[in-house]
């Protein structure tokens, strides 16, 4: 039974908007179908002066849409997103609409290992891929 290959990328949105079209070309070079997944919050980790580690939402934002972006250019389908994530109210990671900043990270920075992006994040980063995705479908129709 053939398996299905997946590239996770996670590299940062100029680095992404660089590499990622001759990483496409070099897999269709070798005829392999893949599965190209986003993992924008990985490339994305930095830790702030009072050592706190976080992630910025506006570089997870312009990650994610550096995939998109590419994808369209290159006709090549974006197959998966990789959020690290929760639901809780957590001021883990800065930025977005939930309006966490450095100043409030320390409020409910809760996690054990990695920042999450809380609830709201998530969903704001949701509606996002959301509407690339319909705009792609929109484009193919």
């Amino acid at each position: 039974v053939p398996g299905k290959i997946t590239i996770i990328v996670r590299m940062g949105a100029e680095k992404l908007r660089s590499n990622l079209p001759e990483l496409i070309n070099a897999v269709r070079s070798e005829g392999k179908h893949v599965v190209w997944v986003s993992d924008p919050c990985h490339g994305n980790t930095f830790q702030t002066e009072t050592g706190y580690k976080t992630r910025d939402f506006d570089a997870i934002r312009a990650e994610l849409r550096a995939f998109f972006d590419v994808h369209d250019q290159m006709g090549s389908h974006p197959g998966g997103v990789h959020l690290e994530m929760t639901g809780e109210d957590v001021t883990e990671c800065t930025g977005g609409e939930s309006g966490v900043n450095q100043d409030t990270l320390k409020e409910r920075y809760i996690t054990a290992c990695d920042p999450r992006l809380n609830g709201s994040q998530a969903l704001e980063l949701s509606f996002l891929i959301a509407d690339r995705m319909q705009k792609r479908r929109e484009m193919q129709a």
